[in-house]
């Protein structure tokens, strides 16, 4: 199993979860049985552009979260900025904070705002 592989399926499933979906949800949503979902997420099954395509659609987000690098290529000194404040959060609430950016950042890409 490819590192890559097992990267995507860990964004899939950390973007399933936060949107509190079942892996049988988004199976019947993408018309695929359950399982499959299981092996994309343990990194043990490839994933076609198409089902990719809807899944970063159920999951509002673009691909290229899924696909692109895991940081950002820059750092702004506000950026700095929130890395100290998060290093003060546990672990837990640095994980829900993540899971918060990751959100706005799609919704912005898709151009949806408040």
């Amino acid at each position: 199993m490819s590192d890559d592989r097992k990267e995507l399926g860990t964004r899939l499933r950390e973007a399933r979860e936060y949107l509190g979906l079942s892996q049988d949800e988004v199976a019947r949503a993408i018309k695929v049985p359950r399982s499959a979902i299981s092996l994309l997420e343990a990194g043990q099954r490839k994933v076609d552009a198409l089902e990719l395509a809807k899944l970063a659609d159920i999951y509002q987000r673009p691909v290229s979260d899924f696909t692109g690098p895991a940081v950002p290529a820059r750092a702004t000194p506000a950026i700095a900025h929130l890395a100290r404040a998060a290093a003060k959060l546990s672990n837990q609430d640095r994980a829900e904070l993540m899971r918060f950016a990751e959100f706005l950042s799609a919704r912005a890409a898709k151009g949806k705002k408040p």
